[in-house]
């Protein structure tokens, strides 16, 4: 297999090719992309060869960028390494260097192999090192996913289809420059160009739905719809200003019942019309990183949050993460590891892990624990365990650990997993609520302060 029979952008006549690269370069112009880190996920398939042949030749142009390519390798067919192979070879003669990544895929998984293997190879997208991170889906890809979506019964956002563009958690922007494109201009590019590319024979195999949209439904429809993928194309993008609108309709609703410390006030949210709250619900969790529900689950959460009292703790759970009322209010959870269990003992270190969170233990004089105290007896962190107590008021007797948590509004999801100081079979310290009275500092004296670092929120988002 080879990438081309002639040089990346030889001077000759190519009009498709001419019509992508400009499409490309305006494009990118709009996000000012001159000097920043461009990398594509380079499958070896046409579209993505096609998509990284035209930036190769627009690189040196103006704006200029740093240009890459990441190739994932998921072992799922017996040709993987054969793509892999060839997509180094194209790159190499590209001058465009490639990093070939290596994924297991659980076949196994309950999420099904296609969607695990999307996980997966969207994880890799997300640790490149680079300010973006192009894709080559086309036109016809986006009304392949909306009709697709619609016929899973997507609501309006599901059925805006593919975004042109959008934040990957942790990592460079997600581009899909070629998102307007037909998959026919594409293909007279790479005649244009003489490229050549990988054929994957499991993207014709039809008893995969996606294949079959493309295959059977598609081309039937078209057969009687001339211009059907432009047209659903063009739907998804109605229906992409549509979601913008309920969007900024949440924005609106959830400024009118918010709460303290900017949380939802359970009372307000169910006086909303059911439609708004559905609205506001499903924001809410999207903005807290967890996957859409479907209608039935909105349906059911919104039926046990009109009866749950403000007094009342509600928990529900969706596919990824929870959500809670805790004193009137709504707060929306990811997934968590789980608590950390057993002692971690002090030794002095400046930091001690905790799950996957970190505790430092920061010197101070005449604030915090005595360290002086601390050499009575062993010194560890622990988890609660029930029925310890704590005197963080000299003024005031010693006191359940239970009760001074619920003072502080600390939530119940949250109480397990504090970490406890101990000398001993004393307690010293807790995060959140503070040092023991029996241990604290004398002024001018040498001490240490306890301070919990989370990795993540714990309340995930809102």
């Amino acid at each position: 297999m080879a990438g081309s029979k002639s040089g990346p952008c030889a001077d000759v006549a190519r009009p498709a090719a001419e019509q992508i690269r400009r499409t490309i370069a305006e494009f990118l112009a709009t996000r000012r992309i001159s000097g920043t880190r461009l990398c594509v996920g380079l499958s070896g398939g046409r579209d993505s060869l096609v998509l990284l042949h035209a930036l190769a030749c627009l690189r040196s142009s103006s704006p200029a960028f740093e240009l890459s390519a990441v190739h994932v390798h998921h072992g799922l067919n017996a040709g993987a390494d054969a793509w892999a192979a060839f997509c180094l070879d194209f790159c190499e003669r590209s001058g465009v260097p490639l990093e070939v990544e290596y994924v297991e895929v659980p076949r196994a998984s309950r999420e099904g192999l296609e969607s695990a293997a999307r996980r997966l190879r969207h994880a890799v997208f997300a640790g490149r090192s680079a300010d973006w991170l192009a894709l080559a889906h086309h036109r016809d890809d986006q009304a392949e996913t909306v009709l697709f979506r619609i016929l899973r019964g997507a609501g309006v956002q599901g059925a805006a289809g593919m975004p042109a563009e959008r934040p990957l958690a942790g990592g460079p922007r997600l581009i899909r420059p070629l998102l307007a494109v037909p998959a026919t201009l594409i293909t007279r590019y790479a005649e244009e160009c003489a490229l050549q590319w990988v054929e994957d024979e499991s993207n014709t195999d039809s008893r995969y739905r996606r294949n079959h949209i493309r295959h059977v439904l598609l081309p039937c429809i078209t057969e009687r719809f001339p211009g059907a993928t432009a047209v659903l194309a063009r739907s998804g993008r109605h229906f992409a200003e549509a979601a913008q609108l309920l969007d900024d309709l949440a924005r609106i609703d959830r400024e009118a019942v918010a709460g303290a410390a900017g949380r939802i006030d359970l009372a307000r949210f169910n006086a909303l019309s059911l439609p708004r709250a559905r609205n506001l619900l499903r924001t809410e969790l999207s903005s807290a990183g967890l996957r859409a529900p479907d209608a039935r689950w909105l349906d059911e959460a919104l039926r046990q949050l009109a009866m749950t009292s403000p007094a009342a703790e509600t928990c529900l759970s969706t596919a990824d993460g929870e959500l809670h009322v805790y004193r009137g209010q709504l707060h929306v959870l990811r997934q968590r590891p789980a608590a950390p269990t057993g002692a971690v003992p002090w030794s002095g270190e400046d930091e001690l892990p905790w799950g996957v969170d970190r505790v430092s233990f920061q010197p101070t004089v005449g604030d915090g624990i005595c360290r002086r105290l601390l050499g009575s007896g062993p010194v560890e962190l622990r988890c609660r365990q029930g029925g310890e107590r704590l005197q963080p008021d000299p003024r005031r007797p010693l006191r359940t650990l239970r009760n001074l948590l619920q003072e502080a509004a600390v939530p119940p999801w949250e109480r397990c997993r504090l970490p406890l100081l101990w000398c001993g079979e004393r307690l010293v310290w807790v995060a959140g609520i503070g040092v023991d009275a029996a241990f604290a500092c004398a002024p001018d004296e040498p001490g240490v302060m306890p301070v919990r670092k989370l990795a993540t929120s714990p309340s995930a988002a809102r």
